[in-house]
C-alpha cells in the first residue's frame, strides 16, 4: 500500500512540474517574465516564478517535501500558501491567463476577479 502511495505522489509531482513548465511558456508568450527550473531529469521538483508587474512576484515551489505559493510585493511577503491551497491559487492564476484577451497587454492584476490577487494591486 505505501509503495503504491509513494509512486502516486511521485507521479503527481511530475505532472505538476510539467504543468508549471507549460504555464511558464504561456506566460512568457503573453509578455510576462516567467521561469520554471527543475533539478535533474526526474522532474521531482521545480521552482516557478512570474513577475506580474512592478515589484509583484509569485513563486511556486514543488518537491517531495511540499508545495508552496508565495506572493511578494516590494520584496515583502504578502501571502504564503501550502499544499492544496497553493495549488488552488495556481489554478486561479492559470484561469486568469486562459481568459485574458491575448491581444490586450494589460496586467493580470488589472483584470483579476480574484479577491486575493486584486487586493494586491
Amino acid at each position: 500500500m505505501f509503495t503504491r502511495l509513494a509512486q502516486q505522489h511521485r507521479d503527481f509531482v511530475r505532472d505538476l512540474v510539467m504543468n508549471l513548465q507549460a504555464l511558464a511558456i504561456v506566460l512568457e508568450n503573453r509578455g510576462y517574465l516567467a521561469s520554471c527550473y527543475t533539478c535533474g531529469g526526474e522532474m521531482n521538483s521545480a521552482s516557478f516564478m512570474v513577475s506580474l508587474g512592478k515589484d509583484h512576484l509569485i513563486r511556486f515551489l514543488v518537491s517531495d517535501y511540499g508545495i508552496t505559493w508565495t506572493e511578494m510585493r516590494d520584496d515583502r511577503e504578502l501571502m504564503k500558501l501550502e499544499g492544496a491551497e497553493a495549488i488552488s491559487q495556481l489554478q486561479e492564476l492559470a484561469d486568469l491567463i486562459k481568459y485574458q484577451d491575448k491581444n490586450e497587454p494589460s496586467s493580470i492584476i488589472d483584470s483579476a476577479p480574484s479577491k486575493e490577487l486584486h487586493n494586491m494591486a
